[in-house]
Order: C-alpha cells, then sequence, then structure tokens
C-alpha cells in the first residue's frame, strides 16, 4: 500500500479516536427572568416559571428561573440579578423575560417608587439622586427590555419576549387585558429588535374568559396577581402554546412531544 494511503488512513483514524474523546456539547440552558408570577416560594402561590420544565426534554435543555418575586425590570437590573444572569449566558441558550407587574408607580426613590420605570419604549429618562448621594438614571419600559435582549444576543443567546400574565380583574364579563399598555409596550419592543413574542397577557386571558370568573377565582389565593400551582400550570402552558404557535423559535425541538 502506498506510503500516502497508509499516511491518510492514520491521519482519518486519529482524527476519530480524538473526536471520540471529545467532550460532548453541554445542553443548552432556558434562563427565566421576571417577578414573582415568574418564580415565587411563597406557598401556596406559584409561578410559571417554577413548573414549566415539565414541558421540556430536560435531559437535553435546562431551565433555570432567575426571576426574583417584587422585581420590576429596573430593580431586576440595579440589584445585579441582569449582570449574574447576562454573565452565565452562552452561545445556543435561551432568555424569556416577563415583566411588567411592579412597574407601574412613578420612578423615585422612595419604597413605593423605588420599582417604577417610565411608562412606553422611547428615550426619555429621569434623573434620581438617593439619600447616599449616588445618582440613577431611570429609563422606560421598552429600554430595559432592549438591554436584556441586546445584552442576550451579544452571548449569542437567543431572547424571548413574553407579555405579562393577566391579573384576575374582570370588565363586561371579560379579563382586562395588558394591550393598552406593558403588554403593548413588551410587543413593540419584540418586533423592534426582531426578537419572538409570546402574548402571554392574552393567551391566558382568552382561557380566563372561556373558564370564567368563578372558576378563575380559584387559581388566586390571597390577591389578584399570584397563582396558586393550578393556575401556575395554566400560564406554563400558554408559555408553550405561544412557543409553539411560532415554528422559528427554536425552542420548539426541546419541547415534549
Amino acid at each position: 500500500m502506498p506510503a500516502k494511503i497508509l499516511y491518510q488512513l492514520a491521519a482519518s483514524s486519529l482524527l476519530f479516536l480524538l473526536l471520540g474523546f471529545a467532550k460532548p456539547r453541554p445542553r443548552p440552558t432556558l434562563f427565566l427572568i421576571g417577578d414573582s408570577t415568574v418564580r415565587n416560594t411563597n406557598a401556596p402561590q406559584m409561578g410559571w416559571g417554577n413548573v414549566i420544565d415539565a414541558h421540556f426534554d430536560t435531559t437535553r435543555l435546562r431551565v433555570q428561573n432567575n426571576a426574583m418575586a417584587g422585581r420590576s425590570t429596573r430593580t431586576f437590573i440595579s440589584e445585579g440579578r441582569w449582570d449574574k444572569t447576562v454573565a452565565a449566558l452562552r452561545p445556543g441558550d435561551f432568555l424569556i423575560m416577563q415583566f411588567g407587574h411592579n412597574e407601574g408607580s412613578a420612578p423615585d426613590t422612595s419604597k413605593a417608587g423605588r420599582r417604577g420605570v417610565l411608562r412606553g419604549t422611547g428615550p426619555e429618562t429621569k434623573a434620581l439622586l438617593w439619600p447616599d448621594g449616588h445618582p440613577e438614571t431611570v429609563n422606560t419600559y421598552g429600554w430595559y427590555l432592549r438591554k436584556f435582549i441586546q445584552e442576550a444576543r451579544a452571548k449569542g443567546a437567543t431572547p424571548i419576549v413574553a407579555s405579562m400574565i393577566p391579573r384576575n380583574e374582570w370588565k363586561d364579563g371579560k379579563v382586562i387585558r395588558a394591550s393598552s399598555d406593558f403588554g403593548k409596550w413588551a410587543a413593540e419592543v419584540a418586533q423592534q429588535e426582531g426578537v419572538a413574542f409570546i402574548n402571554l397577557n392574552e393567551i391566558t386571558a382568552l382561557k380566563y374568559d372561556k373558564m370564567g370568573p368563578d372558576e378563575i377565582k380559584n387559581f388566586f389565593p390571597g390577591d389578584h396577581t399570584h397563582t396558586n400551582e393550578a393556575g401556575a400550570r395554566v400560564n406554563a402552558e400558554s408559555v408553550v402554546d405561544g412557543i409553539r404557535s411560532n415554528r422559528k423559535i427554536a425552542l420548539n425541538k426541546y419541547l415534549k412531544k
């Protein structure tokens, strides 16, 4: 056998062996960020992020729920929680963000206003000076979502925006939607940034409308915002419905059949 062919066979065999010993690629991770409607440990309340892993093949995809009760887009960043999340992102990971329940107060340095953001998606800012002397620039809700999206993309992850789950609030026999404020702004930012949008607010609201207020009240022990486990599972299913409705979302391949 010619020496050249022997060399090629040897090289191929060596490459095969090296590939055999190569470290397998780690599972991608689905990171969740948001508030208590995504992660809640105050039983019997529960967030949808606490139960959504049941819908995924977790031998192929990890689910990391980094949401924290009481946080807004603003405080999730100012407390350093976003820095820890973005530092953990790797190429091939996914990020679902769902905020809106804690952003509504006028932004200031008081207990009531420390979570508030400016309304809308524009470039407006508000300068604050905290009692300890440190300054803070407060931005719009859309600005904070863009920060999450752009920095996740820079790490090679796939960001997905979800609108906030509906509260147990009704008008004229229908659940009140967030389609004129935070849900609307979340959709606008997702479209502007060219990322997938899950209209979680509308998907779940349609289910609530069909069930009716008498049945839905059983999902909300204690207040109109925080669901129990049964309600959390409905919302988790709504997230999955939103994923399935958009075949371009690569998370589809990790869903259980």
